[in-house]
Formats: C-alpha cells, structure tokens, sequence
C-alpha cells in the first residue's frame, strides 16, 4: 500500500484523491486557527482599552456626558441582548452536536437576529449623537476633543465585529443546513461570537458607565 494511501486511511473523512493529515496539537486546525484569532485580537483590544484609560486619566476635564436616561438605560438593553444572544448561541452548538440539526439552525437564527437586533441599537444611539454635535473630532460640549475619537472609535470596532459576526453566522447557518458545514463549524463561530460578547463587558462599564454624568 502506498503511502499516500496509508495516509488517507489513517484520517477519518478523509476522500480519495485528497491527503490530510491530523493536527498536531490535538485540537481540530479549525478551533486551533480561531483560538489564535482571538488571543490576537484580545490583544488589540485590549492595548485599544488601556490606551483610552490613559487617556481619560491624563484629562482631568473629561467629558461625562452620557445620562442614565437615555444613553445608559440603552446601552443596558444592548447588553442584555449580547449576553442572550451567546446562550443561544450555546444552545445552538449543544444542538448541532446532538444531531438536532433543525433546532441548531433556529438557535443560530436567533443568535443572528439578537446581534442584528444589538448593531441597530448601536446605530441609533450614534445617529443621535451625531445630531447633537458629536464627531470624531468635536465635543459639542467644549470638553477634550478626544472622547469623541475614543468613543466612537472604540465601539465602532466592536461594532464591525458584531456585524462580521452575523454575516459569518449567516454563512455558517446556510451550510450547516445544506450539509457543508458540521457541528465543529458551529462551535468555532460560536466562540468568535462569545469573544465579541466578552469584548463588549468591558467596553460597556469602560465607555460607558464611567462616562455617565
């Protein structure tokens, strides 16, 4: 038996024609490729963060001028949808592992609609904002010109990668359905979207809480 042979049939799924070999790290390449993602991105986040708290500490007039009605009642509701949406998304992977490949594509269903539900929010909270004076360079308020540039700076990342998060969803949703995708595929997205989650627990009290006059 060839080599190539022997290969293929020493790794499950493996097709004809197609040689494969296993990870050597005894993790699927898949979770280890997004395991890796997520440490890099946390680190960007996380050098984003500090460097805002240097920031706001260095300016002993930072602007505060976020009101518990209506900006921090809005940014609780928005966390809670965050925070519902990764128990579906949990729900969605302990289906797709079971087998109840219906139920794991209404869990990542509602998993999308919650974080489309959260980037509308986001949206209108900054549409507002706008109109009021704020800019990546004003403060309508007279205040340091920077909370505009750390505010909107900060969330609108998080923001990309919640939008990025529905759309991989999305993709994910339509293969695992067709059979393209299985339940590893599922899992793998879902700890992105948990990521995003976790991000969101410390820009909230950070941008937020702290900010609120």
């Amino acid at each position: 038996m060839s080599e190539s042979a022997t290969t293929m049939g020493s790794v499950p799924g493996a097709h004809a024609g197609h040689r494969m070999e296993e990870s050597p790290y005894g993790i699927q390449s898949k979770k280890l490729a997004i395991w890796l993602f997520i440490i890099a991105d946390a680190a960007t986040f996380g050098a984003i963060l500090f460097s805002y708290g240097y920031l706001r500490v260095a300016n002993p007039d930072w602007t505060r001028p976020f009101a518990f009605f209506p900006t921090i009642v809005n940014g609780m509701v928005m966390t809670a949808v965050l925070l519902t949406s990764s128990l579906t998304a949990v729900a969605a992977v302990g289906a797709a592992q079971s087998g109840r490949g219906g139920a794991a594509v209404r869990w990542l269903g509602a998993t999308m609609a919650l974080g489309t539900l959260f980037a509308l929010l986001h949206l209108r909270e900054w549409f507002a904002m706008i109109r009021e004076g704020w800019r990546l360079f004003k403060n309508p308020t007279g205040g340091p010109v920077l909370f505009g540039a750390t505010f909107f700076g900060i969330t609108g990342l998080h923001l990309l990668h919640v939008i990025c998060g529905v759309v991989v969803l999305a993709v994910i949703t339509i293969g695992f359905r067709r059979g393209r995708f299985d339940a590893g595929h599922v899992e793998t997205t879902s700890l992105y979207w948990h990521f995003v989650d976790l991000v969101w627990m410390f820009v909230f009290p950070l941008v937020y809480l702290m900010n609120m006059r």
